[in-house]
């Protein structure tokens, strides 16, 4: 029951991604070949919203719902591996026609083939996790 509300959260966030489309390959794919600015509008608000977030978060010393304070780290300095990252990333996306966070929301709504998808998702993760501290920084 401890974990209730971030199910809430979890499925309120799949149907705001459903109704807006942002699930579907063909958006994806026109985002991809700069067919529609729909997905870029789509992405644009979300860091627009995060950034506003953030500073409200760093200005008021908002507390979690623990009471702890929220304390969020400034990012590494670096280029190269956001680069490198960034783009097998987008590669990855581009590809398969989804990032991580729609591939629940797919093999939620009936499309069980995603799950090979997640299966290769988590093995990079995975990969990801042995490999860190030997990739350059």
């Amino acid at each position: 029951m401890k974990f209730i509300k971030y199910l809430i959260i979890g499925i309120v966030f799949g149907i705001v991604l459903t109704k807006s489309e942002a699930v579907s390959w063909y958006r994806i794919y026109e985002m991809f070949q700069f067919q529609s600015f729909h997905m870029f509008g789509i992405i644009m608000t979300a860091i627009f919203v995060g950034v506003i977030g953030i500073q409200i978060y760093k200005r008021n010393n908002i507390k979690g719902f623990d009471g702890t304070p929220i304390s969020i780290p400034d990012k590494e300095k670096g280029f190269k591996n956001y680069i490198i990252g960034g783009t097998i990333f987008g590669l990855g996306w581009g590809m398969i026609g989804t990032c991580p966070g729609p591939i629940f929301i797919l093999i939620g709504a009936g499309f069980y083939g995603i799950g090979i998808v997640l299966i290769g998702a988590l093995i990079g993760t995975f990969l990801y996790g042995i490999l860190k501290d030997k990739l350059p920084s």
